[in-house]
């Protein structure tokens, strides 16, 4: 008992008091909200449901995130801008067939070309990434494509701001996907948000069994545990790296038309916000796990999307939804205070830290 007491510093007692009355503050507002009674059910239920879609998108660009960590142990901070250029790209081509008239004629294969050029160019962008920015760095100390990474990403937003320009592009509406369905008179469920998280839930159900059950798949993981000793057992691991950006491109790039269709509107600056809330998502998960990048995409939208409402509202905060960036942020840095392996993270070994 008194080792463990001299093992605590005054800087420990500061954190657990902040982060104590955090919680306090949390629990206060929580319950003021709900007495108040101003909130119905169907109030919370949108927000809940807004929450799922918006965290099944902040999940697929987390993905991207957890998977180029899990086998490089680096954080590349220029995944926001791949999620970015897919569905900036993409736009045109939507609008194109919107003015024609196809979209909303053959919606199907409208979308199905929408996400195709949209994953097509995030992958070529992450390819391109691979290659010229982290390969030749790959032995390099870990500060060092950190710092690359971080030029990469205002590199690519500024090369798509002159070539698209500046201004913000609205997403056109697909006819099909407008409306809502209630149930009860309780649940109301928009139908785009029905496409985000079908398509969402099974693309990381895709990921899962291609990882899981699949030879490439243990590739992945053989060199994710060791590179040096998955080269000597004959595993291309050059090859694995590139696939591996390519799966996280790809699942940026579908998350970005999704992204689109439900907030409608793209510009050369929309990678920074998401691509930052899908890290926090990623470390909340376990950086490197790829169930936890999922779990941890859900937990944030929810958060996100009910938490400004129920913790601040009932504390007489004038626009409480206003500070949910803030609140993710927050989250962000307790995770990594107190438990910066995340919920579903391992210790990592020495060797690999």
């Amino acid at each position: 008992m008194r080792r463990a007491l001299e093992r605590i510093s005054l800087i420990d007692v500061f954190m657990w008091i902040v982060g104590g009355s955090i919680i306090g503050i949390v629990l206060v507002g929580s319950v003021a909200t709900i007495r108040s009674g101003q909130y119905s059910i169907r109030h919370w239920s949108d927000f809940l449901i807004f929450g799922v879609a918006q965290g099944s998108v902040y999940a697929l660009i987390a993905l991207g995130y957890t998977l180029v960590y899990g086998i490089l142990r680096m954080i590349n901070f220029a995944h926001g801008e791949v999620f970015m250029s897919g569905a900036y790209t993409a736009f045109f081509v939507a609008d194109a067939l919107s003015k024609s008239g196809f979209l909303g004629q053959n919606p199907l294969l409208g979308l199905l070309a929408v996400f195709a050029v949209s994953m097509a160019t995030s992958v070529t962008v992450a390819v391109i990434l691979e290659r010229v920015a982290y390969r030749p760095l790959r032995r390099a100390p870990r500060l060092v494509p950190l710092i690359t990474a971080i030029g990469a990403s205002f590199f690519l937003q500024y090369t798509f701001r002159g070539f698209y320009g500046s201004g913000f592009k609205s997403y056109p509406e697909v006819p099909v996907l407008q409306g809502s369905w209630v149930w009860g008179g309780i649940v109301s469920i928009q139908r785009i948000q029905v496409l985000v998280i079908v398509a969402a839930g099974l693309l990381m159900l895709a990921l899962y069994t291609y990882v899981q059950r699949t030879r490439a798949g243990k590739a992945m993981r053989a060199v994710s545990e060791d590179k040096d000793v998955a080269a000597l057992m004959g595993i291309n691991v050059d090859a694995v790296i590139v696939q591996t950006f390519i799966i996280g491109a790809a699942l940026a790039g579908a998350a970005g038309v999704l992204y689109a269709l439900m907030f409608r509107q793209v510009h050369f600056f929309m990678g920074f916000f998401p691509g930052i809330k899908a890290f926090t998502a990623a470390v909340l998960g376990g950086i490197g796990n790829i169930p936890g990048a999922m779990l941890g995409g859900l937990f944030l939208g929810i958060f996100e999307s009910v938490g400004p409402i129920l913790f601040l509202d009932g504390l007489g905060v004038p626009a409480p939804y206003q500070l949910k960036d803030a609140i993710a942020f927050t989250m962000l840095v307790l995770i990594l205070i107190f438990r910066p392996t995340g919920i579903l993270g391992e210790r990592l070994a020495r060797a690999k830290a």
